[in-house]
């Protein structure tokens, strides 16, 4: 398997793009996924935030990103698709994340609903509606051979139940699942079950832990969490993601698996690094390396 982090983790360090790719490089990690921005923010332009803005040449950043041996794994345009603005706002964006994605060379667009039912729909139109998005989005995914992956996140994606039903929106292997254990899990559901479901579907994988606290306050009751306050394996779901691990082994995944976690700017992103590669040791799946 391969070892990757979302750039989410250097949120309140402040961190550049630049930046979290040669932390990367300094860790011996290869694969990186970080929010895709549409327009131009200050706070970005400034250096003062660890995404990137579509405006910014795929082919050029490309090029930036090999000379640290460093690639995407992911690219992140999860902007709610299950309220009325889904359509206006989120169906543009995402289409437009999936072109920029192909030309930079990255295989995934990732993809959610919003954390509560929207307030102006009931829930079989919010996901009629849904369904008409995701038929968009896939005739551009189709069209350049991204792959959209659904994360549960949300009032309708950590439903298992209805995930399996928003897969089933468009018949093509290009409407995938990005697994989440820590959202799965603060939502209240069981993340090993969760994913033996929808096992088959897989092609990202988020790791993220909750700590017992959270879990205590939350679980059941918030469907999503922004940026895990946890390492991984000091929370309540440390022995979870582990068996989430063992049957992603024994399905022969070989994707990556992308760490969540507050990173503190490093110590506790590094403690989840250390960790996580411990437990791949010692169920015996060797980390895969970039070949780019």
């Amino acid at each position: 398997m391969k070892i990757g982090f979302h750039t989410d983790a250097f949120n309140s360090a402040y961190w550049s793009f630049d930046k979290c790719l040669a932390w990367a490089t300094s860790h011996r990690v290869r694969y990186i996924e970080c929010g895709l921005i549409d327009g131009v923010s200050w706070i970005h332009g400034l250096g003062y935030q660890p995404h990137v803005a579509m405006y910014e040449d795929p082919k050029l950043l490309r090029r930036k990103m090999e000379q640290y041996g460093v690639q995407f794994s992911q690219v992140d345009a999860a902007y709610p698709l299950s309220g009325l603005d889904g359509p206006i706002r989120g169906v543009p964006y995402v289409m437009k994340a999936i072109a920029w994605a192909a030309q930079i060379g990255c295989p995934c667009v990732d993809t959610t609903d919003g954390m509560q039912p929207p307030a102006d729909l009931d829930e079989r139109e919010a996901i009629a509606l849904m369904h008409r998005s995701y038929r968009q989005i896939l005739e551009v995914a189709e069209a350049h051979g991204v792959v959209v992956n659904i994360e549960p996140h949300g009032h309708f994606t950590t439903n298992p139940d209805t995930m399996d039903e928003m897969l089933s929106f468009c018949d093509t292997p290009l409407l995938r699942l990005n697994m989440d254990t820590g959202n799965t899990f603060i939502a209240g559901r069981d993340p090993v079950a969760f994913l033996k479901r929808f096992l088959s579907r897989v092609s990202h994988v988020h790791l993220k832990d909750v700590s017992p606290s959270l879990a205590a306050a939350t679980r059941g009751h918030q469907t999503g969490i922004a940026v895990s306050h946890c390492a991984l394996g000091e929370g309540a779901n440390a022995d979870n993601i582990r068996e989430c691990l063992v049957l992603l082994r024994d399905n022969g995944y070989a994707g990556v698996l992308s760490i969540e976690c507050e990173g503190q700017g490093g110590p506790m992103i590094e403690k989840s690094l250390t960790w996580l590669r411990r437990v791949l040791e010692e169920l015996h799946v060797s980390e895969e390396s970039s070949t780019a």
